[in-house]
């Protein structure tokens, strides 16, 4: 009997220990995340020059292409994007309403820097990848959102589930911020001046799922986008059908990559199309990228 009391006695103990020992974790997680949320940045000044009508037309073109349409919704008013169950709901913010009350620092430092208003790192916006805009393509996207008639609600910005915190904590789930330097250092192969303005354009759109320098990455959880060295097996016309459709040779579905066709890269225009597909054929030419993963943008 005294064995089993004794035994019983340990068990408790150890239960009472290991219940302490995940509070305290519990209490670190959410101590360390919430420090990492709410802690605030200053931004580097903005010069943004004026605008005039042809750059403002350009700047709501930029705005399709960019993929502002895409995450920020018609009107590019907001709206609930994205939903994990215990890791992160994703509200993303009515731009002309965030416009309404912030200025063109706060609105250009969000786009750039990954700063938002508030001062706080921005973690969805993919402002690491538009670091690489200049400063008239910043100015004309922000003048296109003030150009936007008004209306709809304030918006949520992300909302941390447990399993989000964590990863967070461990840091799982980089900033913006966090992402810029990479973004300033893995560039995408320079080819020569022939090809540079093709250069230009994939390394402000393609770079966003395609890793930075296009060799390939993650650019979903488990949805892996290939190095676009693979474009080299593309004749100049089933590239042009890929842009502006997202359909390969054979028609295989490409999920995101028939979304971004349909919703942001139709936009180009025909010769920017050409610049694209040159320089990733002078690309494919001279880089190798790492064989692609099983699943494939």
């Amino acid at each position: 009997m005294r064995k089993a009391l004794r035994w019983f006695g340990w068990t408790v103990v150890c239960l009472v220990g290991l219940l302490a020992i995940a509070l305290l974790f519990a209490f670190w997680v959410w101590f360390f995340s919430a420090r990492l949320l709410g802690a605030t940045h200053e931004a580097a000044p903005e010069r943004l020059p004026a605008v005039d009508a042809t750059q403002l037309a350009e700047g709501g073109r930029q705005a399709r292409i960019l993929g502002c349409y895409s995450c920020h919704g018609e009107g590019l008013r907001g709206r609930m994007m994205f939903e994990a169950p215990n890791v992160v709901r994703v509200w993303v913010p009515n731009l002309v309403e965030l416009a309404a009350r912030t200025t063109d620092q706060q609105l250009a430092q969000g786009i750039r820097q990954g700063i938002g208003h508030d001062g706080r790192a921005l973690y969805v916006m993919p402002s690491a990848l538009y670091s690489r805009l200049n400063e008239a393509e910043v100015a004309a996207l922000v003048a296109y959102i003030r150009s936007l008639p008004p209306g709809g609600d304030r918006l949520s910005n992300l909302e941390w589930g447990p399993i989000g915190r964590f990863a967070l904590a461990m840091g799982g789930f980089p900033s913006q911020r966090d992402r810029m330097e990479e973004f300033r250092t893995r560039l995408p192969f320079d080819a020569g001046p022939a090809t540079a303005f093709g250069r230009r354009l994939v390394s402000l759109q393609c770079a966003g799922c395609h890793a930075p320098d296009l060799s390939g990455d993650e650019s979903m959880p488990d949805v892996f986008s290939p190095g676009l060295s693979i474009a080299g097996a593309y004749s100049r016309d089933q590239f042009r059908v890929l842009m502006r459709t997202g359909r390969p040779p054979g028609g295989r579905d490409l999920g995101m990559m028939r979304e971004a066709a349909l919703n942001e890269l139709r936009h180009y225009t025909d010769a920017e199309i050409d610049q694209i597909y040159d320089y990733l054929q002078a690309r494919a030419r001279r880089v190798t990228d790492p064989p692609p993963r099983t699943s494939q943008r």
